[in-house]
């Protein structure tokens, strides 16, 4: 028979504390080894807002105490920790992972803790950690987990140092999605309309039983960030599954997914025919395009989303285009924006923003459907009731307009008038190692090798990694015998180069010339993340032939760098 201590000590006095996950869900995705890990990254004001929403913190003093580990360490005096999964056995690793000064990743100081998932708290006291003398800043949560697929709900609290006061910790209640206020608010999401010939087509198509694909291109939304597991609770894959259901005759309605995170439509214009079109072999009837939130990246303004609708519109087999706008955790996003090319060529929009943001600004017993906390599972993704909510705000849009009667399709004739915004990229097309295009003349000098650490996405249902822009020129650093710089001779009228970001140390920066004009340095380190970087080198009315050419910019000679591909507009 087990027994206790004979002199149990006396419980130790809670301090003061607030949440910054509570009640998340978390998803072991599988590793090689088949073990699992969810990642939360806590850097470039996540924790900050991460404490305003799931904490309720308004001390702005305590909030900027957040940015450094300097400040984290005066405020937070231990982080307490549970997971609970359903068989209450499974073993995790938390990791709070300081990121540090000269290595991102690899210099800072990880606070760790081991635990069974059945929903007891473990405390990290911070006063017992060793800590580097490099640490920056409070920078990812890792949950790794000693199997993998595993799915489990978390919850991690800051309790205080002495002289700090918590606010006052809110439990949400449980989403009524049964509820007329739930429906209201879904209702309040249809932003637009508009002509609804299209859809119409591609739904009456799905009833009869013919073949309909549906289409989401996107950021990290789209890509499924914060849906828990992300293949199959992602917005997009709920939408095709409820679309399937609802006018569906059996297998008859496919599915196509391509988001890719951090990244603005003037990546996806580039990447369309690759990512949507399958290289020809698809043809969607409908296309969902979700770049509210990730345009403000767009140098160009909204000439490379104007030109990405009118290039899908323009399309032989004339698919429907719906724009979906969805929303940060600060209530922003790009819809004043981007929505006056919906209204110019009057195509159905969904904001989700219209749809939540009200919610947020109601108390419990303000008749409240959900709180912000509740929404989003970080301060840019939606969790799994987020995606929910995106998804019925577009079933809201797709049942109004089977409503609707035979119309005459005026899209030719809207696409004819002036554009917004413009539409000089309507046309372009991705080249890299695979399809050079116009390419006259390259030489690849240092760029000889191909870089294989790229970011990775993943597409339609499937939960494995794609790699993005795999056939790309990548430096290793100075080569024997090569020339030190990349240079090709390309004819088109407009260019844009695609560089790989990363916060590796051994990556530097490039010069990029045009004509022997130095036209921007493309620096790896401005996001700090590996994804996919686009930037315009030359834009002109006529087609004629320019020299580009690629170095390191001194200094960083020895350093590394990736050309991911360009896209270009004869």
């Amino acid at each position: 028979m087990n027994k206790g201590p004979v002199a149990p000590k006396d419980p130790t006095v809670k301090r003061p504390f607030f949440y910054i996950m509570q009640d998340k869900e978390i998803y072991g995705a599988k590793l090689p080894n088949n073990t699992g890990v969810q990642f939360i990254y806590q850097n470039d004001n996540r924790l900050i807002n991460s404490a305003r929403i799931a904490g309720n913190v308004t001390d702005e003093d305590m909030l900027q105490m957040l940015k450094t580990t300097e400040g984290f360490r005066k405020l937070v005096y231990a982080i307490g920790v549970s997971v609970v999964e359903e068989t209450a056995k499974e073993q995790v690793r938390f990791v709070y992972q300081m990121y540090g000064h000269k290595d991102t990743y690899g210099s800072g100081s990880n606070l760790t803790v081991d635990m069974v998932a059945d929903g007891m708290e473990n405390l990290i006291y911070l006063d017992d950690v060793v800590w580097s003398e490099d640490d920056k800043e409070p920078g990812q949560i890792r949950f790794e987990f000693a199997n993998s697929d595993v799915q489990a709900a978390a919850n991690v609290r800051f309790y205080l140092r002495d002289g700090f006061e918590a606010p006052e910790v809110i439990e949400d209640e449980e989403i009524d999605v049964e509820s007329q206020d739930y429906k209201k608010m879904i209702e309040k999401s249809l932003m637009q309309l508009g002509n609804t010939e299209r859809l119409r087509r591609a739904i009456e198509k799905a009833k009869k039983g013919e073949d309909v694909t549906i289409a989401f291109i996107g950021g990290s939304i789209t890509q499924g960030a914060g849906a828990i597991p992300l293949p199959t609770q992602c917005y997009a894959y709920r939408t095709y599954q409820s679309f399937k259901a609802l006018f569906g005759t059996g297998d008859n309605v496919h599915f196509v997914k391509a988001g890719v995170g951090g990244t603005p439509s003037q990546l996806g214009v580039i990447r369309f025919e690759r990512d949507i079109l399958r290289d020809g072999t698809v043809e969607p009837d409908i296309v969902v395009v979700e770049f509210a939130v990730n345009d403000e990246g767009d140098e160009t303004k909204g000439v490379c989303y104007e030109s990405l609708v009118r290039k899908i519109l323009a399309l032989p087999n004339e698919p429907a285009v719906v724009l979906l706008f969805a929303v940060f955790a600060y209530d922003w996003n790009l819809q004043d924006r981007l929505g006056p090319v919906g209204k110019k060529l009057d195509l159905p929009m969904v904001s989700v923003l219209d749809a939540v943001v009200e919610q947020f600004r109601l108390r419990k017993g303000e008749g409240r459907v959900l709180s912000k906390n509740q929404f989003f599972y970080d301060i840019y993704h939606p969790s799994n009731a987020g995606h929910r909510i995106m998804e019925e705000c577009l079933m809201y849009m797709f049942k109004e307009a089977a409503k609707q009667a035979p119309m005459a399709d005026e899209t030719a004739k809207l696409m004819e008038l002036d554009t917004v915004y413009g539409s000089v990229y309507e046309n372009i097309k991705l080249m890299d190692r695979k399809d050079l295009g116009p390419v006259l003349r390259l030489e690849e000098g240092c760029f000889e090798a191909t870089d294989a650490q790229l970011q990775g996405v993943e597409m339609d249902d499937k939960p494995d990694m794609v790699p993005q822009f795999p056939y790309n020129w990548y430096r290793t650093g100075v080569v024997e015998g090569k020339k030190d710089y990349f240079e090709m001779e390309i004819q088109c009228k407009a260019l844009m180069l695609v560089y790989k970001d990363s916060g590796a140390p051994n990556v530097g920066k490039a010069d990029v010339f045009v004509d022997s004009k130095h036209v921007l340095v493309a620096d790896p380190h401005k996001n700090g993340w590996v994804h996919c970087n686009p930037v315009i080198l030359f834009d002109e009315p006529e087609n004629r032939t320019h020299i580009v050419r690629i170095q390191m910019v001194q200094g960083d000679e020895d350093k590394e760098f990736t050309i991911l591909g360009f896209g270009y507009v004869e």
